[in-house]
Formats: C-alpha cells, structure tokens, sequence
C-alpha cells in the first residue's frame, strides 16, 4: 500500500504511528474555517538560505526544502528546520509533497525530485510468465503517476486541511513517450488544473535557482488558473518558457536566418554574398565564391550559433518574465524565505478579512469588490498607498487592528441587511409591511420602541 500510494505513511509499531498522527495533525486547523495553527519555532524568518542548488549537477531536492547536515554544520534551506514531514513517499518518486513550516506557519509543499529514480513493477505471483520490470523515470518530469501524486495532494491541503502552498517548480514538462500517453498521462495532469481551480487558499509558485518551467508543466501552473489564490515567482537565476533556448532557435532563427544575419553583420561573408548576385560573373567565378563562403560559413557558424542561443536564453529570465508579466516578481534565493515568510503571513490575514467580508455579504458582494474595500480601510489608518508592496506593514496592520476591522466588517453586514430590506420592499411593498408588523410583534418592547421611535422620525423627515 505505500508503494501505490495508498498508505501515506508507514510506521513500524503502534507509538511510532500515534506520534506520526499527532505530528500531521499539528499542521491542520482544529475546525473547518479557522486560522492555521501558527507555531512557535526556534527557526527565524530573518535568516539567510545557505544551501544554494547546483547549476550543473542534481541534488536531493529535499536539501533545497528544509536544509541538510554537512561537514561544516547545518546548512538551512527554505522551510524551518526538521519541520518537512514528507507524505507519499514510496509512490510517484518524481513529485515530493508533505507538509513543512515557514516561520512557524504551516504549509503544504509540493517540490520535483531533480534525480532519476527506478520504478519497480513486480512480478504477478499468479502468473508464472511475468517478471518484475525496473523502468528508469527521469527527474524533472510529470509522469503519469507523478501527476496524479501532484493533484492528489493539492486536493488534501486544499479540502482536508486548508493550507496554504508552496509549489516549487522545477519541471521541464510531461513525459510524451506512447506508453505514457497510453498510461493518461494527460488525464492525470488536467486533474493539476482541476485541483487548482477548486483551490481556497493562497498558493506561490516558485522557480527555484537554476530551475526551469517548459512546456505543458507551465501550463497546469500558471497562475491565470486562479487569479484571486496563486502567485508565480521566479528565482534570478531560474528560467522559464515553452520552448528551451535550443529550441526557440531551430524554430525561430534557422540556418538561413543565421547566414543573413552573418551577410549583415560580417565584412569578409557580406561582401562575398554582395559579390554573387552580381548576375555577370561566369560559372568558374561563381564557383570560387561560393567555395569562400562555405568555408566561412563553417569558421563562423558555431559562433553565431551561440549567440542566438544566447539571445534567446536572455528571453526566458526573470526580469523577462516579469516584464511580460508571466511573474509577480523577481526573487533572489538567499532573501527567499524573508519574503515568502511576510508575503504568506499577509496573504494568510487578508485573505480571512475577505472571506468574513464575503459572508456578511452573502456572497453578493464581489472578492475584487471586497479587497478594493479593504485597501481604502488600510490606507486611511496608515495614509499609504503602497498596499501591494508592503506586505509586511500590511500584515502587521491586519493584526494590530483586527478589532477595527472586525467592527467594519458588521458594519458591511448592517450595510447589507438594509440593502437587502429596501430591495424587498421595494418587490412587494405589502408583503415587506406585514413581515414588519410580524417583527415588531416578536421584538422586545424596548426594541419595538426604538424601531418606533425611528419610523416615526422618518415620517417627520
């Protein structure tokens, strides 16, 4: 059951599976619709990242997640450490999930396994001709398996628990071979989107440093999946697009391309090329030229190859990406977790406003209308208008006013109650006036007194 993904978790002994149980169940709010359990940690949100990814060579991504020991001490990763508590581990091995904390604040995290790993299929007993296959799976790469561990755990943070999550992505997309596709590899992403669709709480998206996001994987975590949760950001050093720069050129900047671009921009090649539409030279002359342009072509090919290669790889950067507004914002890796920890923290706040605001609403005012609301409340107290980039002063005046903001908040209710009675007067005034003479025979006399005294002044008036 742990190797199909049955089993989220093993335990050798009963203690060992009652202290797992109380250790997952510490990262779940205690009632449906309450605040995450925020922990005291021994681990500073202020504090730099000092595990750094390789560029070249793969790592155990784990490291990248809550650090390692080493031979010169502890080196930290994104999360608190010792506070990763993976789930799923022996099905799927592409995709690592659990849950982990950042800054004492819980999370669900989903991150890619950068290795390769072996996928053991075992012999069928009640079939003596079948034998155990070993298939090599690639890091990097949804498949079908993988992805369906992806959206099983985006389901379980989302309904079960109600966390947050971080999505570190690192996927250079699905894997396309034949059985693969015959195995739904596709079906099996489509339920990523589905999960994230259906998603109620805040969810970063985060390329790693030297990660990338290509093809189909971009697609099933974009955040126009949903706007009103998910943020995308990007390391400096990360990279992102469909195609990878290698790509992008045998598409985009051919050989021919290349030999115009050399035409223009190459002396000795320009004036060869000039030289050969001269429509008077002979067969032998014509010959000769080309001869010389081949041979340059060769000397300076690899070159210019290079260099588009380069120039297409400027294209799939950060600050690219962010100019074209595929991302938030540009992230370096050792300051991460600093702003990932304020970021969380304000989005976590905000969100629970918005939300209490949409219920004494009754769902009628708008989550754009309501966040609008909420930023003209935060800038009369604080006179800034510097809301969508302050996050930690707005994260602190969510919780340094919580009483105001609850009062405002009833005050929004009162505010709808009453729209909501003139609308239902209005539609059918004598029906409204004898649900009125109902009410006023239920109240207590010293509030059908008041009520009284208020409709009486309205006469007046």
């Amino acid at each position: 059951m742990y190797r199909n993904g049955v089993s989220h978790l093993t335990a050798s002994d009963d203690f060992e599976g009652v202290s797992k149980i109380i250790e997952w169940l510490a990262y779940v709010p205690d009632r449906k619709g309450q605040p995450v359990p925020v922990s005291p940690t021994a681990d500073t949100w202020d504090r730099d990242i000092t595990f750094v990814p390789p560029q070249k060579n793969t790592y155990d991504v784990r490291w990248l997640i809550g650090g390692k020991e080493d031979e010169e001490g502890y080196i930290t990763g994104l999360f608190d450490r010792d506070s990763f508590q993976e789930t799923l581990s022996g099905w799927a091995r592409t995709v690592v999930v659990g849950r982990a904390r950042l800054g004492g604040i819980p999370v669900g995290v989903i991150s890619v396994e950068t290795r390769s790993v072996e996928n053991v299929t075992p012999a069928d007993p009640a079939n003596p001709d079948s034998t155990e296959q070993v298939t090599q799976e690639a890091g990097q790469v949804w498949y079908p398996n993988s992805a369906f561990k992806t959206a099983q755990a985006i389901n379980d943070f989302n309904h079960g628990e109600q966390l947050p999550l971080i999505i570190l992505a690192n996927w250079r997309g699905f894997s396309g071979g034949q059985r693969d596709m015959y195995n739904e590899v596709l079906k099996y992403g489509s339920y990523i989107v589905d999960a994230l669709v259906k998603y109620e709480q805040p969810i970063i998206v985060y390329i790693p440093p030297f990660g990338e996001l290509r093809g189909g994987s971009w697609v099933v975590v974009d955040p126009t999946i949903n706007e009103d949760m998910m943020e995308m950001y990007a390391d400096e050093e990360a990279r992102g697009g469909v195609l990878e720069p290698e790509g992008i050129v045998g598409i985009k900047f051919r050989r021919e391309k290349l030999l115009d671009t050399m035409a223009r921009l190459d002396p000795t090649y320009g004036e060869l090329y000039r030289q050969l539409q001269n429509k008077e030279l002979s067969v032998d002359q014509q010959s000769t030229i080309k001869v010389k342009m081949v041979e340059r072509e060769k000397l300076l090919m690899p070159v210019y190859q290079q260099v588009s290669i380069q120039f297409a790889d400027l294209h799939d950067r950060a600050g690219r990406m962010q100019a074209k507004g595929t991302i938030r914002k540009a992230l370096q890796w050792v300051n991460a977790r600093r702003f990932l920890y304020w970021r969380l923290r304000r989005r976590l706040n905000e969100e629970a406003v918005i939300k209490k605001m949409v219920a004494a609403t009754n769902k009628k005012a708008s989550r754009k209308d309501c966040l609008k609301r909420v930023q003209g409340w935060f800038m009369e107290d604080s006179e800034s208008d510097m809301y969508e980039e302050q996050d930690r002063i707005v994260a602190e005046w969510f919780e340094g006013n919580r009483k105001d903001i609850n009062a405002k908040v009833e005050e929004v209710k009162k505010e709808m109650a009453a729209v909501e009675m003139r609308d239902l007067i209005m539609a059918n005034k004598e029906g409204a006036m004898a649900g009125i003479v109902l009410a006023l025979q239920q109240v207590p006399e010293a509030q059908r007194a008041k009520m009284m005294e208020l409709l009486g002044g309205m006469k007046k008036n």
